[in-house]
């Protein structure tokens, strides 16, 4: 499988956010095994909450591709969407979504609300908590440093 590869990918982006002062989420999001797009946060850049790694993928992998769904891509990101960036991945019908760690706030996919069980959607292959550890030590250096 080459979601090692795609994470580790996810991975660097969030990297790139922490660097910024941005919350170290990163996203990729991959067809045929070839990177279409790659984000990270940039809510603190941009000064919009919509900046966010996933959404800002989503946008980048849309025009890329020329069309408005995502039904046979694959997400990869470093956190738990939360609401927002679920519901945007339900919208343009993301195929599958892999990402790191759980989160405890506002993670819609399993932790906080199930929004891919919503009976409207069509739901994405869901892969949780993968490479989780190296997600959280990126959240957990930075929160710190914050204070």
């Amino acid at each position: 499988m080459e979601h090692k590869k795609f994470m580790s990918l996810a991975l660097s982006e969030a990297v790139k956010a922490s660097e910024k002062g941005e919350v170290p989420v990163g996203a990729v999001i991959v067809k045929n095994n070839e990177v279409i797009s790659t984000a990270h946060n940039l809510t603190e850049e941009k000064k919009s909450p919509l900046c966010h790694a996933e959404f800002m993928a989503v946008q980048k992998a849309l025009e890329a591709l020329g069309t408005k769904y995502l039904s046979d891509c694959t997400l990869y990101v470093t956190l738990e969407p939360c609401p927002m960036c679920m519901g945007a991945l339900l919208h343009c019908k993301i195929g599958g979504v892999v990402f790191g760690a759980f989160d405890e706030k506002t993670g819609s996919v399993t932790t906080r609300a199930e929004l891919t069980e919503m009976e409207y959607f069509r739901k994405p292959k869901i892969i949780g908590g993968y490479m989780a550890e190296e997600s959280k030590k990126l959240l957990k250096e930075f929160f710190e440093k914050r204070g």
